[in-house]
């Protein structure tokens, strides 16, 4: 899609109070006005509710559109060195599933902590731990 067919930018989440934000979009889309007559709250609940209709049965009156759900940021995994081993990259549309195959740092191992990390960075102690858990084999 061109950015010239694009009709309305509504601007939802925390971000959108940013003036240099709202700046850079303005730019980007060419002095288009962005959309600030509708409560960026709403819009958020309005999106939630259509995409809970879509993934229901039986509801009736459903908008006719598609709304995608993606991950903000990659999810990966702390492997030797503090690597971020990304599974799930940024902007992939969720539900998704992922299989990735790793090897433990010493024979006969069998239990490893897998910590569970969101973000950019190569390093993995430089983005934001998810979580973590002990995965064993006996």
């Amino acid at each position: 899609m061109h950015k010239c067919s694009i009709h309305d930018v509504v601007l939802v989440g925390g971000s959108f109070r940013i003036p240099k934000v709202q700046e850079l979009l303005q730019d980007f889309f060419d002095g288009k006005d962005l959309c600030k007559s509708i409560n960026p709250d709403e819009a958020v609940a309005y999106g939630a509710a259509v995409q809970g209709a879509l993934l229901s049965e039986g509801i009736k009156n459903v908008p006719d559109m598609v709304l995608r759900d993606i991950t903000p940021l990659s999810l990966g995994i702390d492997t030797r060195g503090d690597i971020m081993s990304v599974m799930i990259p940024r902007n992939t549309t969720i539900p998704v599933k992922r299989t990735k195959e790793y090897l433990t740092v010493k024979d006969d191992q069998s239990c490893v902590k897998i910590q569970v990390y969101e973000g950019e960075r190569t390093r993995a102690s430089d983005n934001n731990l998810l979580g973590s858990f002990m995965l064993c084999h006996r």
